[in-house]
Parts: structure tokens; sequence; C-alpha cells
């Protein structure tokens, strides 16, 4: 089961990998480094949730739940208001280094804290193959997509697209957390 849960609730980074992947700027080594960024903050989720999960006072679900609607909305607001300030400057809308460190950022964080809630659901039987198939898994879908995006098909979809569909999946998954907190 965890790593079942890794692999579904890493199905975002099929997308933000698709983002990128449309950016001419951005070299598959980028996403390389950024997974292994990712790897290691996965880890570190990992071995935070395991020390934290007796201080938390209630179910740990809710963090998680709330903080993955957060962030799922944050995907999607920051990709439209990054988008208006581009036109507004006249900017060619080609994402900058600093973007795709930015969205680099935010995939490994967002791993991180996918590694925490699946440790926290899991406790006291969660194990390192939890960090291990997080982070595996958002390099395998973050390269397939990127790939796919270089491709004629792809190409044609809208890069919003893909943003409101990552930033979807996050809030889908935090929604997930609360209901399984509610008893929903």
């Amino acid at each position: 089961m965890q790593v079942l849960s890794g692999l579904i609730v890493s199905v975002d980074a099929f997308f933000i990998g698709l983002s990128l992947g449309l950016q001419e700027k951005c070299k598959f080594i980028y996403l390389a480094i950024i997974n292994l960024f990712l790897f290691g903050l996965c880890v570190l989720g990992y071995f935070i949730a395991a020390q934290i999960y007796e201080i938390i006072p209630f179910d740990p679900d809710i963090i998680v739940g709330f903080a993955f609607i957060g962030l799922g909305l944050w995907v999607i607001l920051q990709y439209f208001i990054c988008e208006r300030i581009k036109r507004r400057r006249g900017k060619a809308k080609e994402a900058s280094l600093k973007t795709i460190v930015l969205v680099g950022l935010v995939m490994s964080v967002e791993a991180m804290l996918i590694t925490m809630g699946i440790t926290f659901i899991f406790i006291p039987y969660s194990t390192f193959i939890i960090p291990i198939t997080v982070a595996l898994a958002h390099f395998g879908y973050s390269a397939l997509s990127f790939f796919l995006a270089r491709t004629n098909f792809v190409m044609r979809m809208p890069a919003r697209l893909s943003h409101i569909i990552s930033g979807t999946a996050l809030i889908i998954y935090g929604l997930m957390a609360l209901f399984v907190e509610l008893g929903v």
C-alpha cells in the first residue's frame, strides 16, 4: 500500500514535467537536478514525519489536507499571475531559468509533503520505501511527460492546462486527506 500510495499521489509530477517540457529553455538535465534535490527532500520529509508524529496533538491528515489544498491553489494562481505580469510587460511566454528553479522548488516541497503525508498515514508501519517510491515516481512521471512534451502532438496542448491539472491534482489529494480525517 505504501508503494501504491506513492505512485498515485505523484501523478501531478506528470503535468509538471509536461509544463517544463513545453519550455524551450528547459533542458532534461535541469529536470534531473530538480529530481535529485526532490529525493533529498523526500528523505528529509520521511525522517521529519517519523519524529513529529507523536508531538502533533491531533490527526496530521488535517495538516496534510490543508497543505495540499493551499499548494494546489498556489500552483494555479501563481501561473496565472505570472502570465498576467508577462503580458503587461510584453515579455515572451518562455519561462526564465528563475521560473524553472521555482517550479522545481515547488515540486520538491510538494514531494516532501507527500512523503510526510504517506508516512503519517502508515505510522507505525511506514518504511524507507515511501521516500524512494515518491522520488522515483516523480522522476518517472516528470521525465516521461517531459519527453512527450517535445513531440509534435503534445506541443499543441496549452501550457496553462498542465498547470491547472497539476494544481487540481494537489487539491484533490488534500481533499482526500481531509475526507479520510472526517470519515467521509
